[in-house]
C-alpha cells in the first residue's frame, strides 16, 4: 500500500514544534494527491491547515499499541518524533530507563537511585537471551559475556554520551555485572580489585561541572581479561585525553579534581598534618570555579574510601602516601607568588612559604626551582642561552609544570592500577568497556572538544561499518536480496582532521616551529581549506575561530589551541626528579617531542584497532534535561544529543530498507484474525502467511519472504494493525448489535408484559365500580335468603339418609363380630392343647440346637489351635531361614580366607620355581668340574673299591643310627637330643678319620663321579615317578578322609528318616485318638434312645426332614476326612523324600565301597613307594649344606604352620558359631572339626619332616665330603618342595570339600525344614534387635551400607530409613559391649560415610533424598533409644527395652543435625536448579489457556516464543518435574514434615521467580498474561490438593504472584480502584506495585494504558506502607528448615538384613 494512502481521516501525524520538538496532530480530512494543505486538529483542539509538499509529507504517528516498545525498531514508522515519542513515553510514564535501538541501547539518566541493580537483578538477567527481558545495561553486559563464551572471541562495550548522561555508571555496572556473574576461582578476588579501580580513577579523573556532579574528565578503555573458564583473571586500563587544564583552571561553579578537595578535606588528620595544606578556599587551584563542595558528597568519607581501595589493590601506605605528597606539592605550587621586575623580567621570593613546602615536599633545590621559574633556556646549534621570564609567562610555565606534574601522577597511578589488576598468566579473551566522551559542542570549545569530537567521527564511523555488517548478516541469512542503503559518511571529516596537511598536521608543524602562533596556524587552515572543503567554514566575524560540519553538528571552535597543544616545557622540568614512587620528569629529548594532538591521533588509532578486533555493543548515554531534576524530559535536549550520537541515523538506515521483521509463527498468531477459514485449512503456517500478506498488500515491494522471518517496509505493520484493529472493531460492532438487540427486546417484553397485568387490573377495578347500584344490592340480598333456606333444605334432607344407612350397617357388624368371637373361642381351646405338645417340641429343639452349638464351638477351637500350631511351625521356619543366611555369610568369609590362603601357596610355588633354578645352575657347574676331572679317572680306580667298601659299611652304620634316631624322636624329644649330641662326637671322631684318609683317597672320589652322575639321571627318574604317585595318594588320602564323613552323613539321614517316620506315625496315632475321642464323645453325649422315647413319630420325621442333628454329625466326619487326606498327603510327601535319601546313601555307599578298592590298591603301591623313599633318604645322609636348605625349610614350615592355625582359628570361630545353631546345622561343625584333624595331622607330618632333617643336618658334619653330596641335596630339596605342592594340592581339596559340605547341608537344611512344618517344633531364636560386628568390620559397613548401596529399585522392597535402623543396631551393639572407643569410632566412620555419600552425589536428586530421609531416621532413633523420658513416651514397653544402657549420645544428635541440614540445603539446591530452567517458560511464556494472547511487534531484539515451539517447557513439565520429586520423597520414605518444607521451598521458588521475571519484562505486563498466571496458579493449587499438601502452607508462597496476576486483570481507572488495589495487594511492595502499573502494556487498541495520575494516587496512598524500596524477591532465600520427631514404628527385633545389601559378615544378637 502506497505511504500517501495512509493520510486519511482519524490517522495521525507529527508536525514540528518550536518548544516540543515534534507536536501531534489528528487528520481531520483526508488527503489527497496534490492537495497543498493537510487539515490537521491539535492535541489541544486548534484547527490548522498545514502546508505541505506532496513528496516530504508530514511523519506519521505510529498506533498507540506500537507505542512504549522495547526496541525502537519495533515501530512500524520509523522516524525521530517517533523515536522522541517512545523514549518519552517510556521514561517520563513507564519510568523505564533503558531502550533498545536495534543493537544500540538508549540509557538515560533518571537522575534518581533506582533499585533495579541489585545482584538478584543481576541473576535474572544472567543467562538470557537479550530479548526475553526488559532492556537493561545488564543484558547488554550479557550478552557481551555470552557470545566471548560462546564464539571464543572479544568483546567491546561502548559506552558514550556527554558529561552527566551517565557513562561512568554504566559502564560501572558493566563492570560489576562482569564481576558477578564470572567469580574468579582463585583467592586473589580479582574482581574486587578490578571494581576497586573504579573509585580512584573517579577521584583523580572526574571533576563536577556545570552539567554534571561527577563528570568524567578522560576516556578510559578497561580490558576485563579472561581464562578459558571464562573468570577474570586481571585487567588493563588504557586512559584517553586528560582534562590537564582542570588544574589549573575551573570556570564559575566547577571544581577541581576529587582528589584535591580529599585531600583537603583529611588536612586536619595526623597523617596528612606534614602535608601543611588547609580548606579548598585557601588554594587557588580549588578555589576559582567558587564552589568547593557538592551537596550531599562527603569528601572525608570519599577520602577514606579512596584509602581503602589503594589498600585493596596492593598499594602500599608509601605510595598513597608519596601520591599524596606530589598532590599536595602541586596545589603549594598553585599558590606560589611571582612578582614581576620590570617590564622584561620575573622573580619569586626565596622566603615563600609555598615554593619552601613544594621543594620539601618534592625534595627539591629552593634556589633552582625559583630561577627556573623566572628564566627559559633556548639552545642552538652554537650557545645555549639563558632568557628571563615576564610575569605572564612565569605563571603560565608554573601553571605547565602543575600540569605536567599532575598528567605523570595520573599516568603513573594507572600503571599501578594495571599493574595490581595484571595477569602473570595468558589471558584467553577479554571484554573491553569503553567509557568515552560523546560529541560535545559549547559556546567556546576548545582543543579537547575537538579531540573527542574527532574521537566520535571515528567511532560513528565504525559503527556505521557494523550496522551495514549486521543487516548485511541478516539478510543473506533470511536470503533476501542485498541493496546499498545511502547512508551518511563521515571519511571526508575525519580526512579533513587527521590526512596529510590536515588541521592536526598543520597543528603539530605549527607547535614545533620557536614562533609558532594561533594566527599563523589559523591563516595556513584559511589558505588550506576555505571554499575548497565544504565542512569547513571560516565565520563571518571572526579571524580568531572557524567551523567543522561534524555528523552530529556543526562545530564552532577558537583558536587558541597552543595552550592545549604544546610541545614538551621548558627545560626547568630536567631539575625535577621524585624518587621511589613518585613519578620521574625526563628532561625532552627527540622521542618525547610529541604534541598532545599527535599523541592523542596514535592511541585513538590503537583504540580502534582494538574495537575492530571485537565484536561491539553500544550503550548510549542520554542526558533527559540540564537542570538534574528526576523524570524531566527535556525534548530539545535529547533530540540533540540522539543526533548527536548515531541513533538516529542508524533509525534512519533501518527505515530506508526493511524495518519491521517478524517470524512466520508471530505473524500467524497476531494477524491470524485476518485470515479467512480457507486460508487457515491449510497444515502449513509458512504458506497460509504468504498468501495472506499478498491479499492484504497488494505491492509485492512493500515486504519480503525471508527462510525465517518476513521482512516490511516502514508503514506496513502500521497498516496491518489499522486492518487488525478494523475488522475487530466490525466485530465488536456485530457483537454489540446482536446484544443491544437482545436487551432491547427483553425490555420491551418486560414492558409489554407490564402493560398487560396493568391493564387487566384496571378493568377489574371498572367493572366492579359500574356494577355496584341500589337495585342489585337487593337483589343480592334476596338471592342470598333463598339460598339459605334451600341449602338448609338440602342438607337435612340428606342427613336423614345417612342415619338409616348407619343403623343397618351397625346391626349387620354387630352381629358378625359376635359370631367371630364365638369361633374364636373354639379355636383357643384347641389351641391350648397344640401349644402344650408344641412348646414342649420346641424345648426339645432348642436344647439340642445349644448342644449342638457347642460341640461346633469345640471342633472349630480344636481346629484353630491345630492352625496356631502350624503357625508356629512356619514361624520356625521363617527362623531356619534367617540361620541360612547366616550360615551363607559365615561361607562367604571363609571363601575369602582360603582365597587368602591360595595367594600364600602361589607364593610358596613361585618360590620352589626359584629354588629349582638355583638347582639347575648348580647342577651345570658341577657337571663342568666332573669333565675337568675326567682325567684323573684311571689314576683313582684302584682305590674305588676300597672306597666303595667303607662307604658301604658307613652309610649302613649312619641308616642304623638314623633309624634309631627316628625312632627316639617319635618316642622322646629328650632321649633324641642325649642320641644327637652322642652322634655329633661320633662324627666328630669319624671326621678327623676321614681327615686322614681323604688325603690318600682323593684321587678315588674323581671317579665316583661318574657314578654320581648315574645315579643322578636314576634319581631323577624316580623322583617323577615318585611324584605322580604321591599326587594319586594324596588324591586317594583325600577321598579316604571322605568315607567316615559320608558314612557319619548316612548315618544322620537314616536316624532323621527314622525320627522322621516315627514323628509322622506318632502323630497320625495323636490325630486318630483325638478323633476317635471326638466321636465317642459324640456318641456318649447323644442318647438316641432317650431322644426317641421323647419324640413322637411325628416328631422324628419333623427332625429328618429338616436334617439338622444329620447335618452336623456329617459335617463331623467331613471335618474328620478332610484331616486324614492332609496328614495322608503329608505321609506320602515324607516317604518321597525319604526314598529318595535313601536313594542318595545307597549312592554314596557305592562311592565309599569303589573308593575303598581304589585305597587298598594304593596301599599296596605306596608301600613300594614307601621303601623307595626309604632308600632314596639313605643316600642323602652324604649331604654337607643340608643345614641351610634345613632352615629354609623351617622358614617355609613355620609359615605354613601359620597360616594352617590361623586357618584352623578361623575353623574353630565357625565351629564356635555352629555350636549355637540347632540340630540339623551339626553335619557342618563336624565336617569343620575333621577338617581341623586333618590340619592338625599334616602338622604333625610337617614336624616329623623337619625332625628328620634336623637329625640328617646334625649327623652329617663331614667337610671331607661336601663336593660329592651336593647333588643329592638338591633332590631332597625337590622333594620338600614337591611336598610343600602336596600340601598346596591338599588345602585346595579341603576347600571343595568345605564347599560340597556346605551345599549338602543346605540341601538337608531345606529337607529338615520341610520335615518340621508339621512335626518338628525347633527351637526359636529370641532376637534383641541389635548387629553384632567387628571392629575391623566397619569400613566394609560403611562401603556396603553407605557408599555402594544405590536406592534405586532398592526402596521398593524395605521399610523406609532400613539403613539407618541397621546402623542404630550396630550402635546398640557397642552400647552394649560398654566399649567406647568402638561406639564412636563406628559412629564417626558412619557420618563420615554419609558425608562422603552425599559429596560423591552431590547432583544426585535420589541419593540427596535417600540419604536425607535415612540420616533423618538416624537422629530420630538416637532420640527415640536414647533413655530421655520426652521421647520414650511415644514407645511401646518393648521398645523401651531396647534404650541405649551405657552411653549419652546427645553430642552425635547435634553432629547428625548440623549433617541432616546440609543435606537438606544441597537436596534443595538440587532440586531448584533441575526445575529453576522450566519457571519461566513454564508458568510465563507457555499459554496454557490456548489463544488469548496476541504477539506484538519485538523489533530487532527477537523474544523467545513458546509458540509452536515443541522443545520449549510447559505448565504439564513442572508439574510433572513436581511429581517426580514428590514421588521420590515418597518412595524414599521422608518424612511428611520435612516433605512440606521441601514443597513450601519449591513453591516459594516458582512464585519469586515468575514474579521476577514478570516485573522486568513489559511485554507479559498485560491483562491476558494475568489471566493465563491464574490459570497456571490455579493447576499448582490443584496438584497441591491431589498431593494431600495444602496445609504446607506452599500456596502462600505463591501470594505475591497471585496478587500480581490479579493487579494485571483489575481495572485501573478510578480512586475506588485504586483503593481496592492498595487494600488487596498487600504481599507486593510499593516498588512492585508501581512497577507493574507503569509496565502495563495493552495488547489491543482497546485496552486502555495506566495513566500517570493513577499511578501517583495509588503511590500516594502506599506511602504509608513501611516496607524496603527492594524490587525483586530472593530467589536464594530459604525457610528454616525444622526436623519433627517421629518415632519409628518397626521394632528393632523385627528388623531383618536384605541379601542384596551384603552384609553377610553382620550377625542379628
Amino acid at each position: 500500500m502506497a505511504l500517501a494512502e495512509l493520510y486519511t481521516q482519524y490517522n495521525r501525524v507529527w508536525i514540528p514544534d518550536s518548544e516540543e520538538v515534534w507536536q501531534s496532530a489528528e487528520i481531520t480530512k483526508d488527503y489527497k494527491a496534490g492537495d497543498r494543505f493537510l487539515h490537521v486538529q491539535l492535541e489541544d483542539g486548534t484547527e490548522l491547515n498545514y502546508p505541505v509538499d506532496p513528496s516530504a509529507l508530514p511523519p506519521l504517528r505510529n498506533p498507540d499499541i506500537l507505542v512504549g516498545e522495547n526496541d525502537l525498531t519495533a515501530l512500524s514508522y520509523l522516524h525521530e518524533p517517533a523515536v522522541l515519542h517512545n523514549l518519552k513515553v517510556r521514561f517520563v510514564e513507564s519510568r523505564l530507563i533503558y531502550t533498545y535501538s536495534g543493537i544500540i541501547l538508549v540509557a538515560i539518566n533518571p537522575y534518581k537511585q533506582l533499585p533495579i541493580y541489585g545482584d538478584a537483578i543481576i541473576h535474572a538477567y544472567s543467562g538470557q537471551n537479550m530479548g526475553d527481558m526488559d532492556p537493561h545495561i545488564f543484558a547488554v553486559a550479557e550478552e557481551a559475556y555470552k557470545q566471548m563464551a560462546r564464539n571464543s572471541k572479544n568483546q567491546s562495550i561502548i559506552v558514550s554520551g556527554e558529561s552527566g548522561a551517565g557513562k561512568t555508571v554504566s559502564a560501572r555496572y558493566t563492570m560489576r555485572y562482569f564481576a558477578t556473574v564470572s567469580k574468579s576461582s582463585s583467592n586473589a578476588h580479582v574482581e574486587d580489585k578490578v571494581l576497586a579501580s573504579n573509585p580512584i580513577t573517579e577521584a583523580v579523573g572526574n571533576a563536577k561541572t556545570t552539567r554534571n556532579d561527577n563528570s568524567s574528565r578522560f576516556g578510559k578503555y578497561t580490558e576485563i581479561s579472561f581464562d578459558p573458564s571464562y573468570r577474570i583473571i586481571g585487567a588493563n586500563m588504557r586512559t584517553y585525553l586528560l582534562e590537564k587544564s582542570r588544574v589549573v583552571f575551573q570556570s564559575e561553579n566547577e571544581r577541581n579534581y576529587h582528589i584535591f578537595y580529599q585531600l583537603c578535606a583529611s588536612a586536619m588528620q595526623p597523617e596528612f598534618k606534614h602535608l601543611k595544606l588547609g580548606s579548598a578556599e585557601e588554594f587557588n587551584y580549588t578555589r576559582m570555579g567558587g564552589s568547593t563542595t557538592i551537596e550531599g558528597v562527603d569528601d572525608r568519607a570519599n577520602m577514606i574510601e579512596t584509602q581503602k581501595t589503594f589498600a585493596l589493590l596492593g598499594l602500599k601506605e608509601d605510595f598513597q602516601m608519596d601520591v599524596f605528597k606530589t598532590l599536595a606539592a602541586i596545589l603549594h605550587l598553585g599558590n606560589l607568588e611571582i612578582t614581576a621586575v620590570g617590564d622584561e623580567r620575573s622573580s619569586v621570593n626565596l622566603e615563600d612559604n609555598h615554593l619552601n613546602i613544594f621543594c620539601e615536599l618534592l625534595e627539591l633545590n629552593s634556589d633552582k626551582m625559583a630561577q627556573w621559574l623566572c628564566h627559559r633556556k633556548i639552545i642552538t646549534t652554537s650557545e645555549t642561552v639563558i632568557k628571563p621570564m615576564t610575569k605572564p609567562q612565569a605563571l603560565n610555565a608554573r601553571d605547565a609544570l602543575a600540569k605536567k606534574i599532575y598528567s605523570h601522577l595520573f599516568d603513573f597511578i594507572v600503571e599501578r592500577i594495571n599493574q595490581a589488576l595484571q595477569y602473570s598468566g595468558k589471558q584467553h579473551t577479554f571484554i573491553g568497556v569503553l567509557d568515552i566522551y560523546g560529541f560535545e559542542t559549547f559556546d567556546v570549545n576548545s582543543f579537547e572538544q575537538f579531540c573527542i569530537n574527532y574521537a566520535n567521527e571515528k567511532l560513528q564511523q565504525q559503527f556505521n561499518l557494523h550496522v551495514f555488517k549486521l543487516e548485511q548478516e541478516e539478510y543473506m541469512k533470511e536470503d533476501i536480496p542485498w541493496t546499498l542503503i545511502d547512508f551518511y559518511d563521515n571519511q571526508p571529516v575525519i580526512d579533513l582532521i587527521e590526512a596529510k596537511m590536515g588541521i592536526l598536521e598543520l597543528l603539530d608543524e605549527e607547535c614545533l616551529l620557536p614562533h609558532g602562533t594561533d594566527e599563523n596556524w589559523l591563516q595556513k587552515l584559511y589558505n588550506n581549506f576555505v571554499n575548497k572543503n565544504t565542512l569547513f567554514e571560516k565565520p563571518r566575524m571572526s579571524n580568531t575561530s572557524f567551523i567543522i560540519q561534524h555528523f552530529a553538528d556543526k562545530f564552532h571552535l577558537c583558536a587558541s589551541f597552543f595552550q592545549d597543544n604544546p610541545a614538551p616545557i621548558s627545560p626547568f622540568s630536567s631539575t625535577i626528579s621524585i624518587k621511589s614512587a613518585r613519578p620521574v620528569l625526563k628532561s625532552p629529548n627527540k622521542q618525547l617531542r610529541m604534541t598532545v594532538g599527535s599523541k592523542f591521533r596514535s592511541s585513538l588509532s590503537l583504540l580502534m584497532e582494538t574495537l575492530n578486533a571485537t565484536t561491539p555493543h553500544y550503550v548510549r548515554c542520554i542526558k533527559p534535561n540540564d537542570e538534574k531534576q528526576p523524570f524531566e524530559f527535556d525534548s530539545k535536549r535529547v533530540a540533540q544529543q540522539l543526533r548527536a550520537c548515531g541513533v538516529l541515523e542508524t533509525i534512519r538506515i533501518s527505515a530506508q530498507s526493511y524495518p519491521s521483521r517478524w517470524t512466520y509463527i508471530e505473524f500467524f498468531s497476531r494477524y491470524s484474525i485476518l485470515m479467512t477459514q480457507q486460508e487457515l485449512s491449510f497444515n502449513d503456517k509458512k504458506q497460509i502467511c504468504k498468501i495472506v500478506l499478498q491479499r492484504l498488500i497488494q505491492d509485492p515491494n512493500q515486504y519480503q519472504f525471508g527462510r525465517t522471518k518476513i521482512f516490511f517496509r516502514a508503514g506496513q505493520v502500521a497498516y496491518l494493525e489499522k486492518l487488525r484493529s478494523d475488522k475487530l472493531r466490525h466485530a465488536c460492532i456485530v457483537i454489540q448489535k446482536s446484544v443491544r438487540g437482545w436487551l432491547q427486546r427483553r425490555r420491551f417484553l418486560r414492558m409489554k408484559q407490564a402493560a398487560v397485568t396493568i391493564q387487566q387490573y384496571c378493568r377489574g377495578q371498572r367493572a366492579v365500580r359500574q356494577a355496584i347500584t341500589a337495585q342489585a344490592l337487593k337483589q343480592t340480598w334476596a338471592a342470598i335468603i333463598i339460598q339459605k333456606y334451600c341449602r338448609g333444605y338440602l342438607v337435612r334432607k340428606l342427613c336423614q339418609l345417612i342415619q338409616v344407612a348407619a343403623v343397618t350397617i351397625q346391626a349387620y357388624t354387630r352381629g358378625f363380630l359376635a359370631r367371630k368371637k364365638y369361633r374364636k373361642m373354639l379355636e383357643e381351646h384347641k389351641a391350648v392343647i397344640l401349644q402344650k405338645y408344641a412348646r414342649a417340641w420346641l424345648a426339645r429343639r432348642r436344647f439340642q440346637n445349644i448342644r449342638r452349638f457347642v460341640l461346633n464351638i469345640q471342633l472349630s477351637y480344636r481346629v484353630q489351635r491345630l492352625q496356631k500350631k502350624i503357625e508356629e511351625q512356619s514361624k520356625e521356619n521363617h527362623g531356619l531361614l534367617e540361620r541360612l543366611t547366616n550360615l551363607a555369610s559365615t561361607h562367604m568369609n571363609d571363601l575369602d580366607t582360603i582365597q587368602k590362603l591360595e595367594s600364600d601357596l602361589e607364593k610358596l610355588a613361585a618360590q620352589k620355581r626359584t629354588y629349582e633354578e638355583k638347582g639347575k645352575k648348580y647342577k651345570e657347574d658341577s657337571e663342568q668340574k666332573i669333565l675337568k676331572l675326567e682325567s684323573q679317572i684311571k689314576e683313582l680306580r684302584e682305590q674305588k673299591e676300597t672306597l666303595e667298601v667303607k662307604l658301604q659299611k658307613k652309610t649302613e652304620e649312619m641308616k642304623e643310627k638314623m633309624d634309631d634316631l627316628t625312632k627316639q624322636l617319635f618316642d622322646d624329644v629328650r632321649k633324641e637330643e642325649s642320641q644327637r649330641m652322642i652322634l655329633e662326637k661320633n662324627f666328630q671322631s669319624q671326621k678327623q678319620d676321614y681327615e686322614k684318609e681323604i688325603e690318600s683317597l682323593k684321587g678315588e672320589i674323581k671317579v665316583l663321579r661318574e657314578e654320581k652322575t648315574q645315579l643322578q639321571q636314576q634319581m631323577q627318574q624316580e623322583i617323577a615317578i615318585q611324584d605322580d604317585l604321591k599326587i594319586e595318594v594324596g588324591q586317594l588320602t583325600k577321598q579316604v578322609q571322605k568315607i567316615p564323613e559320608l558314612q557319619k552323613e548316612i548315618e544322620l539321614l537314616q536316624t532323621q528318616k527314622l525320627d522322621v517316620e516315627k514323628q509322622a506315625q506318632s502323630q497320625k496315632r495323636e490325630m486318630r485318638e483325638k478323633m476317635s475321642e471326638v466321636t465317642k464323645q459324640l456318641l456318649e453325649s447323644y442318647d438316641f434312645e432317650d431322644v426317641r422315647s421323647r419324640l413322637s413319630t411325628e416328631d422324628l420325621e419333623h427332625l429328618n426332614e429338616d436334617g439338622e442333628l444329620w447335618f452336623a454329625y456329617e459335617g463331623l466326619k467331613k471335618a474328620t476326612r478332610v484331616l486324614e487326606s492332609h496328614f495322608q498327603s503329608q505321609k506320602e510327601n515324607y516317604e518321597k523324600e525319604i526314598e529318595g535319601l535313601n536313594l542318595k546313601v545307597e549312592h554314596l555307599s557305592q562311592d565309599i565301597n569303589h573308593l575303598q578298592k581304589l585305597f587298598r590298591e594304593e596301599n599296596d603301591i605306596n608301600d613300594g613307594i614307601r621303601l623307595e623313599v626309604s632308600r632314596l633318604t639313605s643316600e642323602n645322609l652324604v649331604i654337607p649344606d643340608l643345614k641351610q636348605q634345613v632352615s629354609e625349610l623351617e622358614n617355609q614350615k613355620l609359615d605354613l604352620e601359620n597360616r594352617l592355625q590361623e586357618q584352623t582359628a578361623k575353623l574353630k570361630e565357625m565351629s564356635n558359631r555352629l555350636h549355637h545353631e540347632p540340630e540339623g546345622d551339626r553335619t557342618l561343625r563336624r565336617t569343620n572339626e575333621i577338617q581341623n584333624e586333618m590340619d592338625i595331622k599334616e602338622k604333625g607330618r610337617l614336624n616329623v619332616i623337619t625332625q628328620e632333617m634336623e637329625g640328617l643336618s646334625n649327623g652329617l658334619k663331614q667337610d671331607e665330603i661336601q663336593a660329592e653330596v651336593k647333588s643329592k641335596m638338591k633332590q631332597e630339596t625337590t622333594r620338600l618342595t614337591v611336598e610343600n605342592m602336596d600340601l598346596e594340592e591338599e588345602l585346595d581339596m579341603k576347600d571343595r570339600i568345605i564347599k560340597k559340605l556346605e551345599d549338602q547341608i543346605k540341601t538337608l537344611t531345606k529337607t529338615i525344614e520341610k520335615g518340621n512344618e508339621v512335626s518338628v517344633s525347633a527351637l526359636s531364636k529370641e532376637y534383641i534387635g541389635m548387629m553384632e560386628y567387628k571392629r575391623e568390620d566397619e569400613e566394609r559397613i560403611v562401603q556396603n551400607l553407605i557408599l555402594d548401596l544405590k536406592p534405586r529399585g532398592v526402596v521398593v522392597n524395605m521399610i523406609p530409613g532400613l539403613p539407618a535402623h541397621i546402623l542404630f543396631m550396630c550402635v546398640r551393639y557397642a552400647d552394649y559391649l560398654n566399649d567406647a572407643d568402638m561406639l564412636k569410632s563406628f559412629i564417626n566412620v558412619t557420618i563420615d560415610g554419609i558425608k562422603q555419600a552425599v559429596k560423591g552425589n552431590s547432583e544426585d536428586f535420589e541419593m540427596l533424598s535417600f540419604w536425607l530421609s535415612n540420616t533423618y531416621y538416624f537422629l530420630n532413633c538416637l532420640k527415640q533409644y536414647s533413655g530421655e523420658e520426652e521421647f520414650m513416651k511415644y514407645n511401646t514397653p518393648r521398645q523401651n527395652k531396647n534404650c541405649l544402657k551405657h552411653f549419652d549420645l546427645s553430642e552425635y544428635r547435634q553432629v547428625l543435625s548440623d549433617l541432616a541440614i546440609r543435606i537438606y540445603h544441597q537436596f534443595i539446591l538440587v532440586m531448584e536448579n533441575n526445575i529453576q530452567h522450566m519457571i519461566v517458560p513454564g508458568m510465563l511464556e507457555y499459554e496454557s489457556l490456548q489463544g488469548i494472547s496476541g504477539l506484538k511487534p519485538t523489533g530487532f531484539r527477537k523474544r523467545s516464543s513458546s509458540i509452536d515451539d515443541t522443545d520449549t517447557y510447559t505448565m504439564t513439565s513442572i508439574l510433572q518435574q513436581l511429581s517426580y520429586f514428590y514421588s521420590t520423597m515418597c518412595q524414599n520414605g521422608l518424612d511428611s514434615e520435612l516433605l512440606k518444607q521441601a514443597v513450601k521451598q519449591l513453591f516459594f521458588l516458582i512464585g519469586a521467580v515468575t514474579l521476577n521475571s514478570l516485573l522486568l519484562r513489559k511485554d507479559m505486563c498485560s491483562c491476558r498474561k494475568g489471566m493465563q498466571i491464574r490459570c497456571n496458579i490455579s493447576y499448582l493449587e490443584e496438584w497441591l490438593k491431589d498431593k494431600n499438601l495444602q496445609s504446607s502452607n506452599a500456596k502462600e508462597t505463591l501470594e505475591p504472584l497471585s496478587q500480581a496476576a490479579w493487579l494485571l486483570q483489575v481495572k485501573k481507572i478510578t480512586d475506588d480502584d485504586a483503593k481496592e488495589i492498595c487494600e488487596h495487594c498487600t504481599s507486593l511492595s510499593t516498588v512492585q506495585i508501581v512497577k507493574i502499573l507503569n509496565s502495563y502494556t495493552p495488547i489491543d487498541d482497546f485496552e486502555k494504558r495506566v495513566t500517570p495520575s493513577f499511578v501517583r494516587k495509588v503511590q500516594a496512598m502506599l506511602n504509608n506502607r513501611e516496607d524496603g524500596p527492594q524490587l525483586m524477591l530472593d530467589t536464594k532465600y530459604h525457610f528454616q528448615v525444622t526436623f519433627p520427631f517421629t518415632p519409628s514404628p518397626h521394632d528393632l527385633e523385627m528388623i531383618q538384613v536384605p541379601s542384596s545389601f551384603k552384609l553377610g559378615f553382620l550377625t542379628r544378637v
